[in-house]
């Protein structure tokens, strides 16, 4: 996770490190999301193993962290076989030994994080991709390994350095140039030290679990399905899985990279074949766990979106597929000629719909004559819009204080009046009772009744490529073949 703060005036070292922690004290390892995090109050409270200068620092983490992934996912079953793997972890572990306590995150991003005291997240998304207790394990002891190594205490210490000295170079002897130059090679320092970091996380998540007694080949596995959970991703977004940007400064090695390392690592131990697995144990575990989005964010069922907090819903146009991100929703054209976006905002008083779409909504963009429209007994205003290579539709819909917002922008001078009405026209308020049914899909765990993976992906209440997010979500390929009666992951109503 990318951490950003202001540059304030030169102090020491020791105090910059201070201020610098509570920045970088959370490390998101499997990436799939970056949050700026709301400030909070830290609260009392200790966990081992005990950093006591980072301990109310790494609570205040703990509470934005919450009020970021939507706060705790209760899944009885699920911890319980959680902390039996971490208790074994535990005890089988290099270096410091502790207390460590785990929090499932409501979030459908697949995606797992640590503390530097001890305290432990994983995502309900990322305990839905595992398909075995070596594998979760193997996130785990990866998590284990950055708080027992004392990565984002080292990670902070050396990004306190790196701001010293570039402002000593600019500052101190005048010399901005200089300073940049330092400066940015601190940061590539820093970037290949990160990636160190968890290549040794790795390394050591290995080893654990196989003294823990677990399939030490789980890593691998896993880091296979999560690169193959973000090539899906991409591809649903209309982005080649191949199409890499050069990133020099990303702060993780390559998937594949990963997975040959810690390939390597598990033949050093063993063949495949030994360690526990556990399949049946961990599905039974996870079997009833929410999937995907939770409906008081929002939630995209085909072309539908329904928001059962807001009580609204409204469809893609024709052609559009959707996919509900943070605060907004978002939506790409087959043809990737047109883009669709969602979100709300709040009306400073005495603000009119007209005013506000006329008061340079999109930066760059000049907006014509206004018309208004009722949607749903909800006043509203359509407008048009010219940028330099896109033509744009805008609309604004008022409810209370609060202003529903679509953009829908088409390349060219191609004018999108047409499916922007369409979709004005299935704006609609739901119900008390449609609100309270808007329900988030399950991961069932069901039996095989025939060897073709289509009979269970047709089961699947997903429309999009649903044999392929059962392939995914079963870590299986295109020439799989399923075992009668053995037990599978789909996602259902």
């Amino acid at each position: 996770m990318l951490a950003f703060w202001r540059r304030e005036a030169p102090v020491s070292a020791k105090r910059l490190a201070a201020a610098l922690l509570p920045a970088v004290l959370l490390a998101g390892c499997l990436g799939e999301q970056s949050a700026l995090l709301p400030p909070q109050r830290p609260s009392d409270g200790e966990l081992a193993p005990r950093i006591s200068a980072i301990a109310r620092a790494s609570d205040s983490e703990h509470q934005r962290l919450l009020a970021a992934f939507g706060g705790e996912y209760r899944a009885p079953q699920a911890r319980a076989v959680l902390d039996d793997i971490v208790a074994r972890l535990a005890k089988a572990g290099e270096g410091q030994i502790g207390t460590y306590e785990i929090t499932i995150l409501n979030s459908p991003i697949v995606n797992a994080f640590a503390l530097p005291t001890g305290r432990l997240y994983v995502t309900r998304g990322l305990l839905a991709l595992s398909n075995d207790t070596s594998e979760i394990a193997s996130v785990m002891a990866h998590e284990i390994a950055h708080v027992t190594a004392r990565h984002a205490v080292e990670r902070a210490e050396a990004e306190a350095e790196s701001a010293v000295v570039s402002q000593v170079v600019s500052q101190v002897l005048n010399d901005p140039v200089a300073g940049a130059a330092v400066q940015a090679g601190s940061k590539l320092s820093l970037a290949r030290f990160s990636r160190q970091q968890e290549l040794a996380a790795d390394q050591i998540s290995v080893r654990n679990i196989s003294r823990a007694g677990y399939d030490p080949y789980g890593a691998g596995r896993f880091l296979a399905a999560l690169g193959r959970n973000t090539a899906f991703r991409n591809a649903a977004q209309g982005q080649s899985s191949g199409d890499k940007k050069l990133d020099i400064l990303s702060s993780h090695p390559s998937t594949p990279e990963r997975v040959a390392a810690v390939t390597g690592a598990a033949r050093q131990i063993g063949a495949p074949g030994i360690g526990e697995r556990e399949a049946s144990r961990w599905l039974s575990a996870i079997d009833g766990i929410a999937y995907g989005d939770d409906p008081s964010d929002g939630v995209v069922r085909g072309k539908r979106y329904l928001n059962s907090a807001l009580r609204i819903a409204f469809s893609a146009p024709e052609g559009f597929d959707l996919e509900a991100a943070r605060d907004m929703v978002i939506g790409v054209s087959s043809n990737n000629a047109q883009a669709l976006r969602f979100d709300s905002v709040t009306l400073k008083p005495g603000q009119t719909l007209e005013s506000y779409v006329a008061s340079g909504w999109i930066e760059g963009v000049t907006t014509g004559p206004a018309e208004t429209l009722d949607l749903a007994g909800h006043p509203a205003v359509l407008a048009s819009g010219k940028g330099t290579d896109w033509t744009f539709r805008l609309a604004a819909i008022q409810a209370g204080s609060r202003v529903y917002r679509f953009i829908l922008a088409a390349r060219g001078n191609s004018d999108p009046e047409r499916p922007m009405r369409a979709v004005l026209d299935s704006f609609r308020t739901l119900t008390p009772a449609e609100a309270q049914a808007t329900r988030p899909l399950q991961l069932r765990i069901v039996s095989a009744d025939s060897s073709d993976p289509a009979s269970l992906a047709g089961r699947m209440a997903v429309q999009d490529r649903p044999l392929e997010l059962f392939l995914l979500l079963n870590g299986l390929d295109r020439a799989s073949r399923l075992n009668p009666g053995q037990r599978y992951k789909i996602v259902t109503e």
